[in-house]
């Protein structure tokens, strides 16, 4: 993917410019070392580092010892001394835990057991004692389950108006890839537009409109004379992102005429 330096879109690889905001993007290459798309004015690869430049050549920093005429006198630093160890200035009492006498109480040896309560009357319980608590509580609605959500371009029902009859045409909601053309025996159209006026200008595989999320890409596939979107020529390989109100062109000379709406 190329991402846009103007609104970071993330565009397909061999794209020429973005299909958000036309910005023509940089043309990248593959890394000779590690296969990575880098930009052609890259001197390094950015995901192996490889000199993408042969000729150049990276400045090494040469470091330098100084000799021993350049070293200055060493300084010594004279020995630290220790202070004298000061005399406590109050002198500690020693104090003498007196012993006890005959005539005083001893704890006895022993302590006697404490005696266990008397086990309570067991109580027989019956079924009519014991009642059973009832849930109050509101029912906890069931998930529905997952299933395919339909885009939310399908929901808002997206179609091309023919702008020289006025005819509507809505964008099958069940296909992500709707194909335009006239019939032929390898890719049959999801929308013939045979039946218009000077589509003899329009290819057999002119042109397809693919449905991504809430986005609608329109991309020419290789058509004789072209495909233009709001005037401009759409190259081959590139898609526009369509916006409501897009002017859509089958062929030179605005003869066969679309247009984008969401409704």
């Amino acid at each position: 993917m190329i991402v846009c330096p103007n609104c970071n879109h993330q565009n397909p690889d061999g794209a020429s410019q973005c299909e958000a905001c036309y910005t023509p993007l940089p043309v990248t290459a593959s890394c000779s070392n590690c296969g990575a798309a880098v930009q052609t004015d890259a001197a390094f690869c950015g995901q192996c580092g490889f000199n993408l430049r042969p000729g150049s050549t990276v400045p090494e920093v040469e470091l330098t010892v100084p000799s021993a005429s350049t070293v200055g006198p060493t300084v010594v630093s004279p020995p630290v001394q220790q202070p004298a160890p000061t005399e406590p200035l109050i002198a500690l009492e020693t104090v003498v835990t007196p012993t006890i006498g005959p005539n005083l109480e001893k704890t006895p040896d022993t302590i006697p057991p404490i005696p266990e309560p008397p086990p309570l009357p067991s109580v027989p319980v019956t079924t009519e004692s014991v009642t059973t608590a009832v849930n109050t509580s509101p029912p906890v609605p069931d998930l529905q389950p997952a299933g395919v959500a339909k885009t939310q371009l399908q929901q808002q029902s997206a179609r091309l108006i023919h702008v020289q009859t006025n005819t509507p045409i809505e964008l099958p909601h069940s296909l992500s890839v709707v194909h335009i053309g006239k019939p032929n025996d390898l890719v049959p159209p999801d929308i013939d537009v045979s039946g218009f006026a000077n589509s003899e200008i329009v290819s057999r595989v002119h042109a397809n409109l693919r449905v991504e999320g809430d986005a609608c890409y329109l991309e020419d596939v290789g058509s004789s004379n072209g495909t233009y979107v709001n005037n401009t020529p759409l190259p081959k390989g590139n898609r526009h992102r369509l916006r409501p109100g897009d002017r859509i062109s089958l062929g030179k000379g605005d003869l066969v005429t679309f247009l984008f709406q969401i409704s």
